[in-house]
């Protein structure tokens, strides 16, 4: 075993402590606490002392032999977290975590739970303040859907939610291979939970009709959708289809079939959108927002990026790092918010209990990030230095992207809710009417593959959509076979 400091002799140092004592298999034999409150140094708990802060951590290491500290401190932020990192890289020391107060799991002992420090614990902020009871309220004993079951923000709401001990999940995603993973990842973790996975397309009708038949849903949690802007600015018609038919057909079948309460994962690209991927998310905002006075309650959450979702910098640079570098950054000024998938997911719960019905909720993503001092960050995570072993490189901004996300530029279109980090987005939406007939004018110039068509149809239903140069360049190369927009714009 090896000789360990446990950082922190708090609750979670003390419960590490005990549940190393009990499992005596556990690779590691505690010889002291670090603590950064300097009235515990000294102290003696549970037989073992408090020998210092962590500025005398190498100090101590060399003293006593030390090759590992376990990092137990649940409620870190990612400043303490960075810090602790640096002092045990300076140190030569290996290091573990406990989990952030989020995705502990309560009943396994933190022991059980050790683990790799993650990018997300560097970027750790507070931890959510959670209304569990509300919560549970809405979910226990539902019949709960989640569509897009298997992406990143899907498989952790089936997660969480299945804390919640509903009815059943519901889990219907289009990837057959990343259904059977969660189908077997959820038997695993929740033996009693009644989960249910369904394969089929939100853009196939028939298909969710059967689903919602043979399930009767009381919930749905719609996470479906296309979300690479790139990818999105080259399918113009599969984005639309997708995201902005598919959340129709969802959200319509809903209100026909009685759904209590309806929720759409949004995006903070859907404000003042620059890209086709953003003007779709919004569009589907609309349509929620035109359905809403049927009966089930719609709301919607918008947030920013998902730190280690697939498609996002974080899987990348990691590959870019075990390949030796370069890490490719595209500019020095990007930033971007983050926030993590269980931050996420616990924000969009809360928010879903919040709402009368036709709310568009904004989560505040706390500061945004320097992409590049997240690079340095997964660099220093893989024990190796930036700049020196590991070259940074920059590559240009892409088609379609800011510099900089607003977040609804987060004050001035939205207002405070009761929670601190949920805020209430304060626009408003398009009459029903408008909103249908968009839709089949949509229909058509898909229908017709008319690129044109499309593009125009989306700058009027969302005027402050700023279409990317690179796709106003494809549209002048074909010819608009659209030529009803001056009689599209109704009441």
């Amino acid at each position: 075993a090896k000789r360990t400091l446990i950082y922190g002799a708090g609750a979670a140092g003390i419960g590490l402590l005990e549940g190393i004592r009990r499992n005596p298999s556990l690779p590691y034999q505690p010889v002291g606490f670090i603590d950064d409150d300097r009235n515990k140094v000294g102290l003696t708990i549970r037989g073992i002392k408090v020998l210092g802060c962590g500025e005398q951590l190498g100090v101590l290491a060399r003293k006593f032999r030390v090759e590992m500290v376990l990092i137990a401190i649940p409620s870190a932020t990612g400043a303490q977290m960075t810090r602790i990192l640096r002092l045990c890289h300076e140190s030569g020391l290996g290091y573990r975590t406990v989990p952030g107060v989020g995705e502990l799991v309560a009943g396994c002992g933190l022991a059980r739970q050790i683990r790799e420090v993650a990018v997300e614990d560097l970027l750790g902020r507070n931890p959510v303040r959670l209304e569990e009871q509300s919560i549970r309220a809405k979910l226990e004993g539902r019949v709960v859907m989640v569509t897009g079951a298997a992406g990143s923000i899907g498989s952790e709401l089936c997660r969480q939610i299945a804390r919640y001990d509903p009815g059943a999940i519901v889990a219907y995603e289009i990837a057959e291979s990343p259904l059977f993973e969660l189908e077997r990842r959820m038997r695993q973790a929740f033996p009693r939970l009644d989960f249910r996975p369904e394969l089929g397309s939100i853009q196939n009708p028939t298909r969710l009709q059967e689903v919602f038949d043979s399930h009767k849903p009381s919930v749905v949690y719609h996470a479906a959708a296309y979300k690479h802007v790139p990818l999105m600015e080259q399918h113009v018609f599969e984005a639309v289809e997708n995201n902005v038919f598919g959340t129709y057909n969802v959200a319509s079948l809903a209100v026909c079939k009685g759904v209590d309460y309806f929720v759409l994962i949004s995006s903070d690209k859907a404000v003042r959108p620059a890209n086709v991927m953003g003007a779709t998310k919004r569009l589907a905002e609309l349509v929620l927002l035109s359905l809403h006075s049927k009966g089930t309650r719609f709301v919607a959450v918008r947030f920013g990026n998902v730190l280690g979702s697939s498609g996002s910098v974080v899987p990348i640079f990691k590959q870019q790092i075990a390949a030796g570098g370069p890490v490719t950054v595209t500019h020095p000024e990007m930033r971007r918010f983050f926030m993590t998938t269980s931050e996420a997911v616990q924000l969009v719960l809360q928010a879903s209990t919040m709402g009368r019905g036709g709310e568009i909720f904004v989560l505040d993503m706390g500061e945004p990030v320097k992409i590049v001092d997240l690079a340095r960050n997964l660099i220093l995570l893989s024990g190796l230095r930036p700049d020196q072993d590991i070259k940074l490189q920059y590559t240009g901004v892409r088609p379609g992207e800011k510099l900089y996300e607003e977040l609804s530029t987060l004050l001035e279109d939205t207002l405070p809710t009761g929670h601190e980090k949920i805020r209430v987005f304060a626009g408003n939406g398009l009459p029903a009417r408008s909103v249908q007939h968009y839709l089949d004018l949509l229909r058509e110039a898909c229908r017709a593959r008319d690129l044109t068509g499309v593009i125009l149809i989306l700058k009027d239903a969302i005027p402050d959509y700023n279409p990317s140069a690179n796709l106003l360049r494809r549209i002048v190369a074909v010819k608009p076979a659209y030529a009803t927009l001056e009689h599209s714009a109704i009441g």
